[in-house]
């Protein structure tokens, strides 16, 4: 019976190992009447999908963050939701897959680029407005009672 721990406990690791696993079982078994190859694949992308959502979740945030603290005249609930909301659902991503945590220092920088690209886009403020790199430490954004200030 197959050990499901690693399944409950962190699902992008999970994925990452069951697709390693039937890569071997491939290279060994040619016999075997399964694609495990493709099968291998799309466990990996189950994975991969884990990952985006890490950077989509990241961009949003850092999108409302970059927000508040440029356009301090048009600051609302409505962003104070989101941050809010986007906060409670990487702590949760992170929670089901811990090991995704490795891939917070790469996921960071890619949503960060998102994120201004977004803001300059919903602000109309000219780019050079924004740092070229992500201004706020990771513990910084998901502290609940962090709010950047002008």
């Amino acid at each position: 019976m197959p050990d499901t721990r690693l399944y409950d406990s962190d699902f992008f690791a999970w994925t990452q190992d069951q697709a390693s696993r039937l890569r071997r079982l491939a290279a060994e078994r040619s016999n075997v009447d399964l694609d495990l190859e493709n099968l291998a694949e799309e466990i990996e992308s189950m994975g991969r999908s884990e990952q985006r959502e890490l950077i989509s979740r990241l961009s949003v945030l850092m999108l409302h963050l970059l927000k508040w603290r440029f356009q301090p005249n048009l600051r609302g609930a409505s962003w104070k939701a989101t941050i809010a909301v986007q906060r409670a659902d990487l702590s949760d991503l992170l929670l089901d897959s811990p090991s995704l945590k490795s891939k917070l220092g790469e996921s960071i920088g890619r949503a960060y680029g998102r994120a201004v690209i977004k803001a300059i886009a919903e602000t109309g403020l000219p780019e050079n407005t924004f740092p070229p790199d992500c201004p706020w430490a990771l513990e910084q954004m998901m502290d609940s009672s962090f709010l950047p200030e002008a």
